[in-house]
């Protein structure tokens, strides 16, 4: 008998008390439960994307310049510490057809040292941080943020548990109260005059709450310790994975690095909130699809053809949704700067736009980071990170000379410069071709270029519209409409995305009235 979404996330899951191989029971429905999971992520997503967007839009509004500056000189750092937060083992036991209940065991405990052991380098880095900025306040922030490692290293194997079994639901839910938790401390000592020290108990707060979600929702409590359970190998990729995203964390934020230490912290305030502003909607999009695509890529990593079809159609999703958005941000930047962080930030809109095509070439080249992790190519990852990373580096220098717009501009063009090769590079050893990946960008590029092309003759119109926020809904509602239509209609794609709809049983199904269960 058929084994259903539900049924199989649990057998997934009680086999990770046993000590046992879990088999993925969950590949026999995969196809709707990928579907099915990309539709709850993107749900939760979007409502994570409200909360973060409200947040930002009354944190700008309660704090100032230098406290976000303030923090993003600390954040500098711990976010290169916490790429060795879980070690890339959390992507190794949802990567690995099976694993079990001893090696995910021995998992947690190694993430629970490293998230205790990079909390104490938060502690001894404190006063060097201080003195190379110069701001003696950065020494408490520093170690009062290292405590987020200890949540993050307890949590990775549970997350990594929901992840594999394809439980995108509990997920969701998790991520949002936790954000609400961050929302309602880091508002509340705001309004208490507490200043940056808002941003940093947010920080804090969201993590914590995090780990206590996904241990309920797991219910899973890890055995001990053992040396001979079998997970060198893990090790080795999730320490493959670890270094590739060291060296991508510095490829870019290098930026906010030299922006701090050559024009100041308002400076990489205002650099930061464009950045942060304008990367926020595409990647909560990319990482939604991703969460999905990632553990469904794994489990056909050995049936090409399957994998090929699995990743096009992701890919092609992917991108539909986040080129709209991207191409909006570069037209619309001065109304979008003013709605969501207010009159005093104006000075990050140029910065803003001249960010969009860096975002839109992460948009284009993100999924294949899903392809090759997926089917063990960690290694292939590390080379294209070693390749880039310089390009990137030097696009930065070459525009600093010319502040904040000036590294923003080196950003972009090294990041589009580098699109091409690197997708035809990530895709090497698979069935995919260049005519998929031309056909995937082609149909949304294009209906978002005439969508844009219908927009700009509007501008002078709508530019009488106010208030601001009114205009920028007209604004979007326009391009967003046109682009609609060119894509589901003069390119077709309604009944593709209509087939999408009904595998997960929230289309009308045709005919008889059964599913339509072609692959």
């Amino acid at each position: 008998m058929a084994t259903t979404t539900e049924e199989t996330a649990v057998l997934a899951e009680d086999a990770l008390g046993m000590d046992g191989v879990v088999r993925d029971a969950v590949c026999h429905d995969l196809k709707r439960s990928t579907t099915r999971g990309a539709l709850v992520s993107l749900v939760g997503q979007s409502a994570n994307f409200v909360l973060r967007t409200g947040s930002m839009v009354i944190m700008a509004r309660l704090l100032t310049p230098k406290d976000f500056g303030l923090v993003g000189m600390v954040a500098a750092v711990t976010g290169f510490l916490g790429l060795f937060r879980d070690l890339g083992l959390s992507m190794a036991t949802v990567q690995r057809d099976s694993v079990t209940n001893a090696q995910t065991s021995t998992l947690f405990w190694i993430n629970v040292a490293v998230g205790g052991g990079l909390a104490l380098m938060c502690v001894l880095l404190a006063p060097a941080l201080a003195a190379f900025y110069s701001e003696p306040r950065l020494f408490w922030v520093t170690a009062a943020s290292g405590t987020s490692f200890l949540f993050n290293g307890a949590a990775a194997q549970h997350r990594a548990i929901l992840q594999r079994g394809m439980r995108f639901l509990p997920l969701a839910i998790i991520d949002i109260v936790s954000l609400v938790s961050s929302l309602a401390a880091g508002v509340g000592m705001a309004l208490a005059d507490t200043g940056y020290w808002a941003l940093v108990a947010a920080a804090v707060c969201q993590q914590a709450m995090s780990l206590a979600g996904v241990c309920c929702a797991t219910r899973w409590i890890p055995g001990r310790f053992q040396r001979r359970s079998g997970v060198r190998s893990m090790l080795w990729f999730g320490g493959t994975v670890t270094l590739n995203s060291v060296i991508a964390f510095l490829a870019y934020n290098i930026d906010k690095v030299l922006v701090g230490r050559f024009y100041g912290a308002e400076a990489l305030g205002v650099y930061g909130r464009a950045f942060q502003l304008i990367n926020l909607p595409t990647e909560n999009l990319t990482s939604t699809i991703g969460l999905v695509a990632f553990p469904a890529l794994a489990r056909v990593q050995n049936e090409p053809s399957r994998l090929r079809n699995y990743f096009i159609k992701g890919y092609s999703s992917s991108l539909s949704l986040v080129l709209p958005i991207t191409v909006a941000c570069a037209l619309f930047s001065e109304d979008i700067v003013s709605v969501f962080l207010g009159a005093k930030w104006q000075e990050a809109a140029p910065i803003f736009r001249l960010l969009a095509p860096t975002i839109l070439a992460f948009a284009v080249v993100n999924p294949f980071g899903w392809l090759m992790l997926a089917t063990g190519r960690a290694g292939r990852s590390l080379k294209i990170g070693l390749v880039i990373a310089p390009v990137v580096v030097l696009g930065y220098v070459l525009g600093l000379r010319y502040g904040p717009r000036g590294v923003a501009v080196g950003f972009s063009a090294s990041m589009v410069t580098s699109v091409v090769p690197l997708a035809l590079w990530a895709k090497r050893g698979t069935l995919i071709t260049t005519a998929d990946l031309l056909a995937a960008v082609m149909r949304p590029g294009l209906s978002v270029v005439i969508g844009a092309a219908a927009t700009l003759p509007a501008r002078g119109v709508l530019g009488l519209v106010h208030p601001v926020f009114f205009r920028l809904a007209l604004e979007t509602a326009l391009l967003s409409g046109v682009y609609l239509l060119v894509l589901l209609f003069v390119f077709k794609q309604k009944e593709a995305y209509a087939q999408l709809l009904r595998e997960a049983g929230l289309w009308p199904s045709r005919g008889n009235g059964r599913t339509d269960q072609s692959t």
